[in-house]
C-alpha cells in the first residue's frame, strides 16, 4: 500500500458527515502510537486546573485506583470510537460517562477546556512528532468529531473551528494553571502508571519521567512545581521522536487493520473482558465537596434527551 494511501482516503471523505471515519483511521491506522500518547497528555494536562484536578484527587480514583481509572477512561472512549456515536454500544459509553459526569459539580468551563486539549492537543502532537502532519481536511475532520463528543455530553457552546478550539484551551491555560498539592498527586500518580507501561516499565523511573517532563512546557511544570528538564534533555528526547517519526515514514507500511485501545498491553483491567456499562464509577452522589468547579462559572447542562 502506498504510505500515502491513507492520507488520500481520508482526504476524500467527507469532514462534515464523514468524521467518525476521519477519525477512525487516524486514530487506530495511521497515527495510533501517536495518537495514544497525545490523548493520554491532553487528559494529563487538565490536571494542573486545580478545580479539575483537586476534583479527581478528591474522589480518590486517579490516586488509589490509578490504572483502572485509566482504563476505563481509555476504553469508555476507545468504544465510541470503535463501534459509532449513533450505535447500541456507542450510547452505551456515552451513558456511562455522563452518568458519572453528572454525579459531580464539573463547570460547563471546565468541560469545554477538558474538550478542547483533546482536539488541540493530538494536532500539536503530531505535527511535532508524527510522520507526517494532518492534512487541513483532516483536523477539520477531527474537530467535527469531538464537537460531536461534546454535544452528546451536553456541553453549551461548544467552539465551532480548530482556532476556536486552540484559543479557549491556550487563554483557559494561561488563566487557571495554579499549584495545588492536590493536582500534584493526581500527577504523580499518572507519571508513576506511565513508569509500569511496556515498554517504558523496562527503563529506569527516573528516565521515564525526565522524558514525560521534556514533553511539558514551562507553565505546565510549574503547575505542578516540577523541575524544568536541561536544554539537552528537551533536544536529545524531542530529536528521538521525531526519528521514531522517520522512521515510520520510511520503514513502516500503513495499517492494513485497526489497532483499537482494547487491544494494548497496558489496558490491564479486564482479563476476561468487559461491559461498557459497567465501566467507570458509581456514585450514588456526589462523594466529594462542591466547591471544586470554578466558582462563579455556569453549571453545565444535562443531556438533552440523552445519547
Amino acid at each position: 500500500m502506498n504510505r500515502f494511501a491513507l492520507r488520500d482516503l481520508t482526504d476524500r471523505l467527507d469532514a462534515q458527515t464523514q468524521h467518525e471515519d476521519i477519525v477512525r483511521i487516524l486514530a487506530t491506522r495511521e497515527f495510533p502510537w501517536d495518537v495514544e500518547q497525545a490523548l493520554s497528555f491532553a487528559l494529563f494536562r487538565t490536571y494542573a486546573v486545580p478545580s479539575i484536578g483537586v476534583l479527581l484527587h478528591d474522589t480518590g480514583e486517579f490516586t488509589q485506583r490509578t490504572q483502572k481509572r485509566y482504563d476505563d477512561t481509555v476504553l469508555i472512549l476507545d468504544t465510541i470510537l470503535e463501534h459509532g456515536m449513533a450505535s447500541q454500544e456507542g450510547r452505551s459509553a456515552f451513558r456511562r460517562m455522563n452518568q458519572m459526569h453528572g454525579a459531580y459539580d464539573i463547570s460547563n468551563d471546565d468541560m469545554r477546556y477538558v474538550l478542547s486539549t483533546f482536539v488541540v492537543t493530538p494536532v500539536r502532537w503530531i505535527a511535532d512528532f508524527g510522520w507526517r502532519p494532518f492534512t487541513p481536511h483532516e483536523v477539520t475532520g477531527w474537530t467535527n468529531y469531538y464537537r460531536a463528543v461534546g454535544r452528546h455530553m451536553g456541553i453549551q457552546d461548544i467552539p465551532e473551528t480548530y482556532e476556536a478550539f486552540t484559543s479557549l484551551m491556550d487563554g483557559y491555560e494561561a488563566k487557571h494553571f495554579a499549584f495545588d498539592a492536590r493536582s500534584k498527586a493526581v500527577a504523580d500518580a499518572t507519571l508513576e502508571l506511565l513508569t509500569t507501561f511496556p515498554p517504558t516499565n523496562l527503563a529506569p523511573k527516573r528516565l521515564v519521567t525526565l522524558f514525560a517532563r521534556t514533553l511539558m512546557e514551562d507553565a505546565l511544570l510549574d503547575a505542578f512545581h516540577y523541575p524544568h528538564p536541561s536544554g539537552l534533555s528537551r533536544k536529545v528526547f524531542r530529536l528521538a521522536l521525531k526519528a521514531r517519526g522517520t522512521f515510520v515514514r520510511y520503514a513502516l507500511s500503513p495499517k492494513k487493520e485497526p489497532a483499537y485501545a482494547r487491544q494494548r498491553a497496558n489496558i490491564r483491567s479486564y482479563p476476561n473482558g468487559y461491559a461498557v456499562e459497567s465501566l467507570g464509577t458509581f456514585p450514588r452522589t456526589c462523594p466529594v465537596k462542591h466547591g471544586a468547579a470554578a466558582e462563579g462559572s455556569p453549571q453545565r447542562a444535562p443531556p438533552k434527551g440523552g445519547p
